[in-house]
This record gives structure tokens, sequence and C-alpha cells, in this order.
């Protein structure tokens, strides 16, 4: 980076400025398969200082075209969003406060780590319930950027659910306040006639001219992570416009958020899991349709090759959870066990999870589920107390480390890791996906929330081998063209980013993807917002920033 640029941004920049060879490193690197050495990274001690930020590379992008910044938090992302060979704009190290926890809603900057946040609410009995499976480890920033679901968001929806308001700087470095408003009221911000208010104009106007097409664009899934999502900001029925449902899931392409308003959701006392055991997949999608409309609080679920590594390997969990914890656990997997060796391992294993304010309340409708299931003649369970159904939870979030802790010269590939089809077609998707790995001879688990037709497949490959990318790329088309035939989603939750972004014309085809890149063009003309995600990305960026070493 040219000396005199960098120079100038130390002036108006409060925050730290680091170029060391050392922080480059690390934040070249994300959950993904990628490795992005950047040029520098920010850390902001405010909104001003984001601001400062955005004018500075505005100014100089013509002396330096190649300048760009993306927005970065805990950096626990499997798909390369966080990652750019610009410049870094980190918010945990100093942009992580909770400044206000009230009883329908709290405000957090964008640094501020899940856990954190999880453990103020929950003091008044609230939570934000979005949450992933790495909540003990990601930062709200990111959640709003690739719009975070979880084992919850059958009930409670994604991220983009539970926003009430944002702060984001846009691309002329100013930060304005988002929210949801009425068509009216939008109509007097677009007669400001000011930067917001041409960018709200042109964005209704895209909207309007093309409605009937960008509502037919949309995946005909519960929920969606990939493409801009243009056919949630209007909502003609309800006649309001939300710019907030644009912002969630962008990736930070077309503004940085500095400030999020969530609106909280009152916790549960008690909740307890039904346990059933397919045998097969053929019964799938009829009993996933039989239990949603009870309203379960969870519907997950993990594979036999899920369950095998648990009892396989099960004395790792006695580094996790010690001696005792682990002993008890072990009493726990007694059944599992015999369930390995006598060779009747189920397909999959269900996990539908119930809560409410009283336990009877729970139990009684844990045993209602039960019973209008019996017909099926699967083996259920209604677990005892918290340690059982823990277990299960165990399980599912723990047997992909096992296996990639005893598979060696190997590494995690996310790169199909976040499918979705409606639940109905799982029956013949499922096998189909499968069938696809096996070809490949993959190891792999497979897990998900079945409730929304959401598995999360994360094979381990060699990525010293010459042929890994080319084998990812032609994995991912096969995967990806039966997801379209299913019209569902290559993203549910984990975004784009680098790995899918190519895979988005195939989606969505050649003029909603116009739209897209119209989109982008509105909010970002200079492409100074981590170029090259939702839009701009290409087959060569996969195979040109993939790591080369497991």
């Amino acid at each position: 980076m040219n000396t005199e640029i960098l120079e100038e941004i130390k002036k108006d920049f409060k925050g730290d400025v680091e170029n060391s060879e050392e922080i480059l490193k690390k934040y070249s690197r994300d959950a993904s398969l990628f490795e992005i050495k950047p040029k520098l990274v920010l850390f902001p001690k405010s909104s001003s200082d984001v601001q400062n930020a955005v004018k500075w590379l505005n100014k100089n992008k013509e002396k330096e075209p190649s300048l760009s910044i993306t927005a970065r938090s805990a950096g626990t992302d499997m798909s390369g969003g966080p990652l750019n060979d610009s410049v870094i704009i980190d918010f945990t190290r100093y942009m992580n406060k909770i400044i206000e926890v009230k009883d329908d809603y709290g405000i957090v900057e964008p640094g501020c780590f899940y856990r954190d946040f999880d453990k103020a609410t929950r003091k008044i009995g609230k939570i934000m319930p979005t949450y992933t499976a790495s909540r003990e480890i990601c930062a709200v920033g990111g959640m709003v950027a690739n719009n975070a679901g979880g084992e919850k968001s059958i009930k409670y929806g994604k991220t983009e659910n539970h926003l009430k308001k944002l702060k984001v700087v846009f691309s002329d470095g100013n930060e304005y306040e988002l929210r949801p408003m009425t068509i009216s009221e939008l109509e007097q911000k677009i007669s400001e006639n000011n930067f917001e208010g041409n960018l709200y104009k042109k964005l209704f106007d895209l909207i309007k001219e093309n409605y009937d097409e960008i509502m037919s664009a949309k995946p005909d899934v519960s929920k969606n992570s990939s493409g801009y999502y243009l056919w949630n900001v209007y909502d003609k029925d309800n006649q309001t416009f939300d710019l907030c449902r644009l912002i969630a899931g962008s990736q930070g392409t077309l503004g940085i958020v500095t400030e999020i308003t969530f609106n909280l959701t009152p916790i549960a006392k008690y909740s307890n899991l039904l346990v059933v055991f397919l045998p097969s997949l053929e019964k799938v999608s009829e009993l996933v349709t039989r239990i949603l409309p009870y309203k379960p609080e969870s519907l997950e679920t993990y594979d036999d090759k899920s369950m095998i590594l648990a009892v396989r390997f099960f004395f790792d969990f006695f580094k996790q959870l010690g001696f005792w914890g682990a002993l008890k656990l072990g009493f726990q997997f007694i059944p599992e066990t015999f369930m390995v060796l006598s060779g009747g391992v189920p397909k999959l294993i269900l996990m539908i999870e119930f809560s409410g304010n009283t336990e009877e309340e729970v139990i009684s409708k844990l045993t209602e589920v039960r019973d209008h299931l019996t017909d099926f003649h699967f083996k259920m369970h209604i677990a005892k107390n918290s340690n059982e159904a823990e277990k299960y939870w165990d399980i599912r979030h723990e047997s992909f480390n096992l296996l990639r802790k005893h598979v060696h010269g190997k590494r995690t590939a996310p790169f199909i890791d976040d499918l979705i089809v409606k639940p109905e077609f799982l029956p013949e998707f499922l096998p189909r996906i499968k069938a696809i790995l096996d070809e490949y001879k993959l190891d792999y688990t497979v897990q998900g929330h079945l409730g929304n037709g959401n598995f999360h497949i994360i094979p381990l490959m060699d990525l010293d081998s010459p042929f890994t990318s080319d084998a990812i790329l032609e994995i991912s088309k096969k995967v990806y063209s039966i997801v379209k035939k299913y019209k569902g989603s290559n993203s549910a939750e984990h975004n784009d980013g680098i790995i899918r972004t190519p895979y988005l014309l195939e989606q969505f085809g050649e003029r909603v993807n116009k739209l897209f890149a119209e989109t982008k063009n509105i909010f970002d003309p200079k492409n100074i917002f981590n170029p090259n995600k939702k839009v701009g990305g290409t087959f060569d960026d996969i195979k040109k920033w993939m790591i080369k070493k497991n």
C-alpha cells in the first residue's frame, strides 16, 4: 500500500492501524477453505472511525483502484466472507460493547460476542434465539452479515426476523439508521433528495419495476442466505419497506453495520426431547409433516455415521467433560453402544425439542407427539432428564469434530455445508447427495435442521492433493444442480462468500443476478465494500485463494 495513503488514514482514525506480518497472517484466515493476505487491518474505536475509514477509501480509490474494505468480527465464517486482499476492519477489539438491554430489545456493537450478549439478556429472562452452533465463539456482527440461523430457527426464524434497527455506514461515509417504515415514511425520505433519499428511491424503483420477477426468484424454502433478499424489502400487502431485511445477509457488501438493535424473546423455563430412530429415509418427509403442526422448539437430526463416531471415540468426551461428567454420559451411552455392536444403528436420529413454562406442559406435549407417531413403528424415547437430553445434543454438536480429529492427513472442507430443500423432498434428495459424495470416497457426516430441510455436510479432504480444488468444483456443480431441481437454496444460513458466489448465476439465473449487480451498484458504485462476494466472484477466485495444505 502507498505510504502516503497509509499515513493519511492514521491522522483521523482514533483506533489502531496495523500491518505487521503477525496481524496480516492472522487476518488471512477464517473458518473457510481460503487464505487471503490483507494489506492493512483497522480496529475502530467508534462509528466515527468507520466513517473516516470509508471516506479515506473514497478519496484514494482513484489513486489505488485495488482499495476496498471488508468488515470482520469473530472470523468464524465458513464461506470466506470476511477475507480480502486490501483492508480489513475488525470490530472485536473495541466496538464490542453491550450498549443497552431492556425488556424487549438489546442494543449492541457488531464486535460483541454472542455469548456475552446472551448472558446479559438471560439475566432478564430473554434471549436472541437465532444463535448458531458456534455461539460460544461467534460475534453478532457476523450473525447479521450472514443472516445466521440455528437449531431454534424452525420456531423463531433467522436473524433478519429479530432486527429492530440497524446503524450502517454507507458508501458516502456517513452513518444512517435503518428500521421498518411505512410507504408514506418512505416517500417522505425519498423527497429529501439527498444521498439517503436517492438510495431509497433507486432501490424502491428497482424492486417495483421487477417485482414479479423478484418474488418468483425467492427460493421455495423456509430459510435462505443466498443472493440479495430483494423479495424481503418491500411488503406490498402491508405497505412497508425495510432495508434491515436487505442488509441482513449481505455480508458487508452494501455497507458496514456499526450498531444493532435486536428484538428479544422470553426464555421458556423447561425443555426436553423426544428422540426418534429412523431405520431408513423412506418416511422422513411424512414424519416431519406430522411433527411440524405441534410447533417444536427444535427439530434436529444426525446420521448413523455420527452415532458410530460418538460411540467409537467416546473417551474423547472425558477431555471436555471431566471424569464425573463423562462417567455420567457413559451410562447414558449404553443403549447406543448396543445398537452399534448389534448393527442396528438407525439411518437418522431425530431430536424433537419442546419447551414450556412447566415441566408437566413439556412432557404432555412430548407424549402427545409420541402417541401421534406410533403408527410409524419407529423406536422412540422421551429423555428422562437434562443429562440424557444433553447426550443427544453432544453427539449432534461434537461428532464432526471427532471425525476431523481421527481422520489423519485431511482437513475440513466446507463447500456444500449448508444445503436446503423442502423436507418433503428429503427421501429422494439425501440419497442423491450421498451418492455423489460416496462416488468420490469422501469421509463425512450428515447433521442438520430437519424441520427446515437444511443439512450441514462438511467432508474431509486432502488439500495437499493438486486434484482437490477440481474435485470441489465438480462436486459442488453436481450437488447444486440437484438443489436447483428441488427449488432449494445453496445456503440456508452460512451465506455465499467466495465459495458460493460463482454458483448464484445457476441458482437464480442471469436476469436476477443482473438485479443483484444493480443493487450492489446502487449502494456501492465504487465497489469498496467487500468485493467479489454476492456479485463478481468467479470460479478462478475459488481456485486462486484455496488453501493448498492440510
